[in-house]
């Protein structure tokens, strides 16, 4: 077993898209787009409508698994800012949190970051899990989403 010492608990990857800000930022808060892009290849599927607005919205995502994880935002700022903490149904979030920061480089051009922070992950049944979730799999999302937003 790997050693949390040697396994950063934040994760980082970022991306430059030929797309706009806003364009970019709906695929992100809408969660039936989210499956598209999941890089994890984690996502099944999310019901339409749940549309993310505002810091404590909870969205439902169902997994590859079967599972459905309610995904609670603890940060928002439209069309440059998104985090939620997944949880399981009526639990509260374990600690792990997914965000993306967009950031305009131009009308047409943006900057995308993607980030996943496990620092205060305190389920161990999702260690294994957190830890393999690597910059490559974080650049694997951005990369789909580059895909959608720019066709």
């Amino acid at each position: 077993m790997t050693d949390d010492i040697e396994v950063p608990r934040i994760v980082s990857a970022s991306r430059d898209i030929a797309a706009a800000a806003p364009d970019i930022f709906e695929l992100i808060a809408d969660p039936a787009q989210q499956p598209s892009w999941d890089g994890n290849e984690n996502l099944a599927e999310a019901a339409a409508g749940q549309r993310v607005h505002a810091v404590g919205d909870v969205f439902a995502t169902t997994l590859t698994n079967g599972f459905v994880r309610e995904n609670h935002v603890v940060e928002f700022e439209e069309a440059r800012r998104i985090a939620w903490q997944p949880a399981e149904p009526g639990k509260v979030p374990p600690g792990h949190l997914w965000r993306w920061e967009i950031d305009p480089i131009d009308p047409t051009h943006t900057r995308v970051t993607h980030t996943y922070d496990w620092t205060t992950l305190t389920d161990e049944k999702r260690m294994v899990r957190a830890r393999d979730t690597t910059e490559k799999r974080l650049r694997a999302s951005l990369d789909k989403l580059a895909e959608l937003a720019e066709h």
